[in-house]
């Protein structure tokens, strides 16, 4: 392709527009490239695993401590502004509400009681080849200003079938951007101002799973305190919790060994009742890591003892750096 220059060397004199100045990009060719790598590897992830690690950088991020409410559930999306443009749209998180904020007691004695009196969940009477689950997570990958102070990470829907092979199917598309505080969606909606619109989002496509070994869930409490690397502390506990229900339809006698496992594991605090995501009413219990400065957090069904969702927070200043909700779990016979 011709560049300025030579376009204006072989137009010469005739050329109109030889004593105007051109400005530089307000992006560069390299941060276009960065941006487009970022969204693609959302959207074509090829599982989603159930992590839960700090993926938010530091900053002076001003989320109010004790928030009353998530902003919206699933489902009923922000309302854009006339003009805005769409790839700024986009919630602003708030952190879960917790019954018990200040000074929350010790979680064992109700995880306890939790574990005793659990009832079956429904796929508890199902059978099939193939484990489902339907989530939806956010804040992984984030992508961050050059300054490191604005955030927003692209939510994904995921829907999984998986055999006890490993084989199965997965579906995910990309949703909406979502922000930790209303400063970074201003930002990012000023900066989608120079981005071209986005054409929509294409339709999910269906990924084959390939053969995994999956380890045969057992309610022995040693297995399980393995499993769920417990020696390592509330912490790792709470992240291999979320990866157990990630990945496998958790039947009623493990839900209660799980939870019983959590009990004795130091450092868990009970929140009481909260509201998740979903709008869905659960329990929860957090661990706070202040050595790295961040929170987890788990969410189960009161009922039946199930994991609803988990969430990682930073503490100084409260805000969401990533959580995952699990939406619907069961067994079936067909993987799609």
């Amino acid at each position: 392709m011709f560049g300025a220059e030579r376009t204006r060397t072989l137009l010469g004199p005739a050329d109109p527009a030889r004593t105007a100045a051109v400005a530089p990009p307000p992006v560069s060719a390299r941060e276009l490239i960065d941006r487009a790598g970022a969204t693609e590897t959302v959207a074509a992830r090829h599982r989603v695993l159930p992590t839960r690690r700090l993926v938010l950088a530091a900053g002076t991020l001003a989320v109010a401590v004790g928030a009353v409410a998530v902003l919206q559930p699933f489902g009923e999306g922000a309302p854009e502004t006339p003009g805005e443009s769409p790839a700024a749209a986009g919630l602003v998180l708030v952190p879960v509400a917790y019954q018990f904020d200040a000074d929350p007691p010790a979680a064992g004695p109700q995880l306890r009681m939790l574990a005793d009196k659990i009832k079956d969940a429904v796929y508890d009477h199902q059978s099939g080849r193939y484990m489902y689950h339907h989530s939806k997570v956010w804040g992984d990958p984030v992508e961050t200003s050059a300054d490191g102070r604005h955030h927003v990470a692209y939510a994904s829907e995921t829907k999984i079938w998986q055999a006890a092979d490993g084989t199965g199917n997965q579906v995910s598309i990309q949703l909406e951007p979502q922000y930790p505080d209303q400063e970074s969606r201003d930002y990012w909606q000023r900066e989608s101002a120079a981005r071209p619109a986005a054409a929509g989002t294409p339709a999910p496509g269906v990924i084959p799973l390939p053969p995994e070994e999956l380890r045969p869930l057992s309610a022995d409490p040693s297995e399980l305190r393995e499993r769920l690397k417990v020696e390592y502390g509330a912490g790792a506990a709470s992240k291999w919790v979320g990866a157990l229900y990630g990945q496998y339809v958790v039947p009623r006698a493990i839900r209660a060994a799980v939870l019983r496992v959590l009990a004795d594991v130091p450092g868990f605090r009970w929140r009481g009742q909260v509201t998740d995501r979903a709008g869905r009413k659960g329990v929860a219990v957090t661990f706070d890591d202040r050595e790295h400065d961040q929170q987890s957090l788990l969410i189960f069904d009161p009922k039946t003892g199930e994991l609803l969702a988990d969430e990682l927070l930073t503490l100084s200043p409260v805000r969401i750096s990533s959580y995952k909700v699990i939406l619907d779990v069961a067994w079936t016979n067909q993987p799609s």
